[in-house]
This record gives structure tokens, sequence and C-alpha cells, in this order.
């Protein structure tokens, strides 16, 4: 099996997320070095970091591959790449609309982490994928109602969501 580096360049890097991630990614624009991907073989579920924390803590405590997790630190928002299998469903939408989630479907586009990025200013990785593999959306998004039901929770006990 041949090895492939994470890329210390914007197309190593982009050949690294299509060989060994299995996501298409692309260079555009080449002259600035910004990896972006076409939503599609892989669909993204952007959050506040907050709860970013707290959905990866609970899928590992529930036993739960957690998959490739991006981090904003300049939004601080975090964006999970899952399988592409969430309902078409308006009430989903508005359910995680409310939380201030983004279900990120096809046709839309998500710019990954690049060599070509300040350092970790725009993104960053929490959990860099090293494999073709993505938690189902459907996990994703039972770990966020798990999260909020813990909230909702604490407070009626008398503590703060931290």
């Amino acid at each position: 099996m041949v090895q492939i580096a994470f890329g210390r360049t914007p197309l190593s890097r982009c050949a690294y997320y299509r060989q060994v991630c299995d996501l298409p990614a692309e260079v555009d624009p080449p002259q600035v070095g910004r990896i972006v991907l076409g939503m599609g073989v892989a669909w993204a579920v952007i959050m506040p970091a907050t709860l970013g924390q707290d959905v990866k803590v609970w899928m590992q405590r529930h036993h739960h591959r957690i998959g490739p997790i991006m981090s904003h630190p300049r939004s601080k928002r975090w964006t999970y790449l899952t399988q592409p299998d969430l309902p078409d469903d308006i009430m989903l939408f508005a359910e995680m609309f409310r939380l201030d989630v983004s279900l990120v479907r096809a046709g839309a586009t998500v710019a990954l982490p690049s060599p070509a990025d300040r350092g970790t200013t725009f993104r960053a990785w929490i959990a860099r994928p090293d494999s073709a593999f993505r938690p189902s959306g459907s996990v994703v998004v039972a770990a966020i109602r798990g999260c909020v039901a813990e909230r909702i929770a604490r407070r009626k006990r008398g503590f703060t969501y931290a």
C-alpha cells in the first residue's frame, strides 16, 4: 500500500484529500492556494465551537467514530464532515437553525484546511481525516440533540451550560 503524505503545499494536500480521504477537493484559486470541497460524497454540519466540543465528547462517550472535524477559529465554529445521508426535511433544518447549526448539503462548497492558510487563523483540523470514513449525518444530529437535552437538564438542576 502506498503511503500518501499529508502534504505541505496546496497541491500535495489536495492530493492527500483526494487519494486518502476520498474527498474530491480542488485548489481554487490556484494563486491563493485555498482548498475547497464541493458537497456531494460528503456533507457538512457546522455549529458553534462550544457545541462542537460537546458533540465530539458525546460521540466518543457513546462509542461513535468522530471522523473529520474542522475548526474555524475566527468565527468560533466547528465543521463535521459527514456521510450525505440526512433527509431533506424542513423540520430538521428548522430545528438545527434554532440551535445555530447549518446543514451543508449537495451543491454547496466548504473550504478545507490548506498549507496556504496563515497558520491556523482560518481553518485547522480538530480531527484530521486519515481515511474515507465520515460519520452518518444522523449520528451527528443525534449527538447535537443529546447535548442540547443534557444542557436543558443541567439548567433545570440549576447548573449553567459551560
